[in-house]
């Protein structure tokens, strides 16, 4: 057998190590595509020009859905419907988590360990076990079935993501910085908003940013407790039973442009924050 010559080896052990150095960078970019690769087939098929009533296949490229993105009947209508429940719901969950995030981390109380328990239930729970007991409760309430019963859902069940964020926030916050406002003669309500409130806004704002998704998305609860409402998802869904308009994928591009926005706002904010303490 003929030994390989020692110029063959060297790219080759050249190439392995570089591999080695950077593997983790390639591994997360490949992992990052794979997360990405649904966004890009969604929009690239918002420019189709379907011939038949499902987008499954790329017929000719078309901008007609971007300039009439309501063309379809009850779109924008569930889309408003969507977005102003989860706005609700997400401002009714930051603020009761932040306070139940607060009070578990700074108080000591009977039964602190059974809610500390508790709150992580709805994200353990599976869905349409949540789901029926909602509409369980609201049946026997006599409550009738709507946007009332879905906000109220929507609550429940964002709430223990917005406290598990926060709290993960003021658990890791010194709590030396409040002493010295204190030592300031700062009163307890400019501690909280001078002090206490900015160290903790990046939690809270990460479980408001949550909650909101977590809304927005949600299928199985809001069908559950719905009645004859329709949110975005269930015009979705009821949509790929007859026929997949393209507006929806120019909807789902437009909502996923946004979001990165929000992102990369967050980052240059961040970043620019970075450089004035470095200053």
């Amino acid at each position: 057998m003929a030994l390989v010559s020692a110029p063959v080896l060297a790219p080759v052990s050249a190439l392995a190590r570089w591999l080695k150095r950077r593997l983790v960078v390639i591994a997360g970019l490949g992992t990052l595509g794979y997360l990405l690769l649904p966004n890009i087939v969604v929009t690239v098929f918002s420019f189709n020009n379907p011939k038949g009533r499902f987008n499954y296949e790329w017929q000719r490229f078309s901008t007609d859905a971007w300039t009439d993105p309501c063309g379809v009947a009850d779109l924008c209508g569930s889309l408003s419907l969507s977005l102003q429940i989860a706005a609700w719901a997400t401002l009714g969950a930051t603020v009761l988590g932040t306070m139940i995030a607060f009070a578990l981390v700074r108080y000591r109380f009977r039964a602190r360990g059974a809610v500390n328990s508790l709150i992580f239930l709805p994200m353990a729970m599976p869905e349409v076990v949540m789901a029926a007991s909602l509409l369980t409760l609201f049946l026997n309430l006599g409550a009738q079935l709507g946007f009332w019963t879905i906000l109220i859902a929507h609550i429940m069940f964002c709430l223990s993501f917005v406290v598990t964020a926060v709290k993960a926030r003021v658990m890791s916050m010194d709590p030396r910085l409040e002493q010295a406002a204190q030592d300031l003669y700062a009163g307890p309500a400019q501690t909280f908003l001078r002090v206490t409130l900015p160290i903790a806004a990046p939690g809270i704002a990460a479980g408001a940013l949550l909650a909101f998704a977590l809304s927005f998305d949600d299928f199985i609860i809001t069908n559950f407790n719905a009645g004859s409402t329709v949110t975005f998802p269930m015009f979705v869904w009821g949509s790929a039973q007859r026929g997949t308009p393209v507006q929806i994928n120019v909807i789902g591009t437009a909502m996923f442009l946004v979001a990165v926005l929000f992102v990369l706002a967050g980052m240059v904010i961040s970043n620019r924050r970075n450089r004035q303490k470095a200053s």
